[in-house]
């Protein structure tokens, strides 16, 4: 068993940065790819980035590389997701998740969820 707690998210406004933060506990280290979702008001969730097991090799979808990074520190069972340039459309809850990664078909596929922690991006 894996549990995920996140934490960062808030009110900024376009153009501002944000960090979220992921806690894992359990089962964790390198047991896992981890990544994050986002779920925006009235749309399906979608993946944002995911990060292999030792670190090694990322993934972002499309609407987010360049401004997001993906990072982890093992030591800490935590996983990071820096937001950089957000935008209005970035609002969203985001969720923190554990699985594997797909790099084919772009995607994690998670075997865990955290609860989500809510970004709101003002104009």
């Amino acid at each position: 068993q894996v549990q995920l707690v996140e934490s960062g998210g808030g009110l900024v406004r376009a153009g501002d940065s944000l960090r979220l933060v992921c806690a894992a506990s359990g089962r964790t280290g390198t047991s896992y790819d981890m990544g994050w979702f986002r779920q925006a008001p009235g749309k399906d969730r979608e993946f944002v980035a995911a990060v292999t097991r030792r670190g090694i090799s990322t993934l972002y979808a499309n609407s987010v590389k360049g401004r997001f990074t993906i990072s982890r520190d093992n030591a800490k069972n935590t996983v990071y997701l820096q937001m950089n340039m957000l935008t209005p459309e970035d609002t969203a809850v985001y969720y923190c998740a554990a699985g594997s990664a797909y790099f084919t078909d772009r995607t994690l596929r998670a075997d865990y969820w955290g609860q989500g922690t809510e970004v709101t991006v003002s104009s």
